[in-house]
């Protein structure tokens, strides 16, 4: 046997155990985030606790063709709208992405909010939500929230949570509308190295926020709830 081979072999074991470190690291990071979380996430609307505002995730109303609607953006849109109507919460923080010309989550949302009868006065726009992490760190330290409920899709709603809780917030998470798998295989594939590289900004990183800015108060009520 020489002594080639014999390097050709251990650099493959090598290269084997390597990745097979990744993949467990990854599972055991997917598994810590989801199960850490699972009690704060309700799935029926009747079991969901009461909180006075609710935190909706943003997206794009458009998929990557530019004018069909977004079924992220809708099934998002129209749970928040049904929490608001059903008395679960008075109000609505919609956090996006605003960081380039012609894209405004946030208005996007507010606008899809209120054609479904939810009053302007119930909704604030958070413009400065780039990431889910920087969403859950201006919900306390800008809008000076402690209390609420988080609004995104059944894939995201683990991660969000786990990142509310990094800050220290009290947080219920409740899955929008589920869109279906075949439409959804690849954000929910991408979901996994999304909720991995929490789980290292949270406990290696400590990774900031890009932006903060000043404080901004949430009249909750005003619209006479």
């Amino acid at each position: 046997m020489g002594l080639s081979f014999l390097k050709r072999r251990s650099f493959w074991l090598v290269l084997t155990a390597l990745a097979l470190l990744f993949v467990a690291f990854v599972a055991g990071a997917n598994y810590w985030v989801i199960h850490s979380t699972r009690e704060a996430i309700f799935t029926d609307l009747a079991l969901l606790p009461k909180t006075d505002v609710a935190l909706v995730l943003g997206t794009s109303r458009y998929n990557g063709d530019g004018h069909s609607p977004n079924p992220f953006f809708l099934g998002r849109m129209n749970t928040a709208a049904r929490l608001y109507h059903e008395g679960k919460v008075r109000h609505l923080l919609v956090s996006g992405d605003n960081g380039h010309v012609g894209y405004d989550e946030p208005t996007w949302m507010r606008d899809a909010l209120i054609a479904r009868g939810v009053p302007r006065s119930a909704i604030t726009l958070d413009y400065a939500g780039f990431r889910t992490l920087d969403s859950m760190a201006r919900a306390k330290n800008v809008f000076g929230l402690q209390r609420f409920t988080i609004v995104t899709d059944d894939f995201h709603i683990s991660r969000s949570v786990f990142l509310a809780r990094s800050y220290g917030l009290d947080v219920v998470g409740f899955p929008s509308e589920r869109v279906a798998y075949w439409w959804s295989k690849k954000v929910r594939t991408r979901e996994l190295a999304s909720r991995t590289v929490a789980f290292l900004e949270v406990y290696l990183l400590h990774t900031k926020p890009r932006y903060f800015g000043p404080p901004v108060k949430i009249a909750v009520g005003t619209d006479g709830k």
